[in-house]
C-alpha cells in the first residue's frame, strides 16, 4: 500500500517528461505511464502476484476492494484518494 507521502508521478518525473522532446499528446501518455507502471506495481504488491502475471481480472479486483475500503472507511485509508466529483 502507499503512504501518505507517494506519488504516482514526482515533480521531477513530471519534469522529466516536460524536457522531454514530445508533442502534448505524448507527454500526456508519458505521465499516464509513468504513473500507471507504478500503481501496478502497488496492485502487485498487494494482490501478492508478480507484475508480469496481473491481468485485467485482477486489476479490477483491486479497484473494488481500493473503493470499497473509500467507501466503508473514508478516502484516506484507500490508495487512490480521488473523488468521482474530482472527475468532472
Amino acid at each position: 500500500m502507499l503512504d501518505q507521502s507517494t506519488q504516482f508521478l514526482t515533480e521531477a518525473e513530471s519534469a522529466q517528461v516536460d524536457g522531454a522532446l514530445l508533442s502534448s499528446p505524448e507527454k500526456f501518455l508519458a505521465r499516464l505511464t509513468i504513473s500507471t507502471a507504478k500503481l501496478l506495481g502497488v496492485i502487485s504488491a498487494d494482490l501478492d502476484i508478480p507484475l508480469a502475471s496481473l491481468s485485467a481480472s485482477h486489476i479490477i479486483q483491486w479497484f473494488e476492494e481500493d473503493a470499497k475500503r473509500k467507501r466503508e472507511q473514508g478516502v484516506d485509508a484507500a490508495v487512490l484518494k480521488w473523488d468521482s466529483e474530482d472527475l468532472g
